[in-house]
């Protein structure tokens, strides 16, 4: 049977246990799971239009609550870069592709609640997969969430919650609501179910690519949960011998929250201590990796060794290589950043981030805020209307450079609609 295994200290629990987190180090999840062999990208053909076409892939091979999401558009910008039009989704944002996986494992175990942290997205995604379910649940916001994003949690009819301070403030609150009996943690952080719907993105890529992935894929990192979930994919595809070579990982973060672009700069395997390039929030122990019992995130030593190639310079149009100006803002606070999404100073799976990267050949590119409202305006004059955080991965890619050389598919994460256009500086 499926279960959550824990890649820290190998601690394991049952899927019905509505244990959040490892009980011992109290570190995400990952999940037990071997999708079967024997499905090539030309035995889709006929299959529902949705992600669960490929359900032998998947941990749950269908869902009740489906609302058809998956299957969005590619579509060309330039001769070697194309878009992914993942801001098609249901809710508007790609996270449907995770938060559909968990609504339906939280519809299974019939929980008396569900609880959810988020910036937007991921909250829009699951209260609207929990009305479908029929289930209670409440989402977590930090003050200064995007309007249009706590209106679409409130019409699906969602409780609200806004919680002063930041993205950490947020969690921590909402862990402390998932501790209590009966509630059901959707976190798209710590439940690896999560992942395991992110990644059909790149099973997408596979099949509509003719079996094949592109030369590097350009992914936007807070927390890591499509970054992750593509890895996922790629050293499934590759395990199944379904694909050969390894697409380059290009994670992008905002030049002002860029926490896992200074750990890779330095080298190191895990977030670098608060002081060197890590970034502390909200003044309440967050760096520490606080959570609610005074355990803390495991990892956060610094690593030996540089790696070559991810200078903190600037690049063209302003992007800078892995780690440029990553501190901290004065006395402890987070800069703020127009892409609200991916503003996450302490990511739990930090580790995994970077070793994915690496793995893949891949880089870490920063860009700053100037930098996404040209992007944004830049995709708006093409046709496509996508919020801040969304457009991130342009804003690095048509900057150009050697990391994103060859043929790159980025990600358009979210619509528009969510934030309007960013106001000039």
């Amino acid at each position: 049977m499926t279960s959550y295994h824990c890649p820290v200290d190998g601690t394991r629990s049952a899927i019905t246990a509505l244990t959040w987190c490892c009980p011992v180090c109290r570190g995400p999840w990952d999940l037990d799971f071997t999708p079967a062999r024997g499905v090539a990208a030309n035995a889709l053909a006929g299959r529902a239009d949705s992600l669960w076409r490929y359900k032998e892939f998947l941990p749950l091979d269908t869902s009740a609550i489906s609302l058809g999401e998956g299957r969005t558009p590619l579509v060309p910008l330039t001769d070697t870069v194309s878009a992914k039009l993942d801001f098609l989704m249901p809710t508007l944002s790609f996270k449907d592709r995770g938060a559909v996986m968990l609504g339906e494992l939280a519809r299974r175990l019939g929980p008396d609640r569900v609880i959810a942290d988020s910036s937007g997205n991921a909250g829009t995604s699951f209260a609207a997969y929990c009305a479908r379910a029929g289930l209670p649940c409440t989402v977590y916001v930090p003050e200064g969430t995007s309007a249009k994003k706590t209106e679409q949690i409130r019409a699906h009819g969602a409780r609200l919650v806004t919680v002063p301070g930041g993205r950490e403030a947020t969690a921590r609150a909402a862990r402390a609501a998932a501790d209590e009996p009966g509630a059901f943690y959707a976190s798209h952080v710590f439940n690896p179910y999560f992942l395991h719907g992110t990644k059909t993105y790149a099973y997408e890529l596979w099949e509509d690519l003719g079996g094949r992935l592109p030369e590097a894929l350009a992914v936007p990192v807070g927390n890591g949960t499509l970054l992750l979930g593509v890895a996922l994919a790629v050293a499934e595809l590759r395990a199944l011998g379904l694909i050969t070579a390894r697409p380059r990982l290009i994670a992008v973060q905002a030049e002002a929250v860029s926490p896992l672009a200074a750990a890779f700069r330095e080298g190191a395997d895990d977030l670098l201590p608060v002081g060197a390039g890590g970034l502390l929030r909200d003044g309440e122990g967050e760096a520490d990796g606080l959570l609610p019992d005074g355990g803390t995130v495991p990892g956060g030593d610094v690593g030996a060794g540089g790696v070559p190639g991810t200078g903190g310079g600037a690049g063209a149009g302003g992007v800078r290589g892995a780690g440029g100006n990553a501190a901290g803002g004065a006395g402890g606070v987070e800069p703020a950043t127009l892409a609200e999404g991916i503003a996450i100073p302490r990511p739990p799976r930090a580790r995994q981030i970077l070793a994915a990267v690496r793995e893949s050949g891949g880089t870490f590119l920063t860009v700053p805020e100037d930098g996404i409202r040209e992007a944004q305006r830049d995709l708006a004059a093409r046709g496509l209307f996508v919020e801040t955080t969304g457009v991130a991965c342009w804003a690095a890619v048509r900057a150009g450079g050697d990391a994103v050389r060859g043929e790159v598919v980025v990600p358009l994460c979210g619509s528009g609609l969510k934030t309007g256009m960013a106001a000039s500086a």
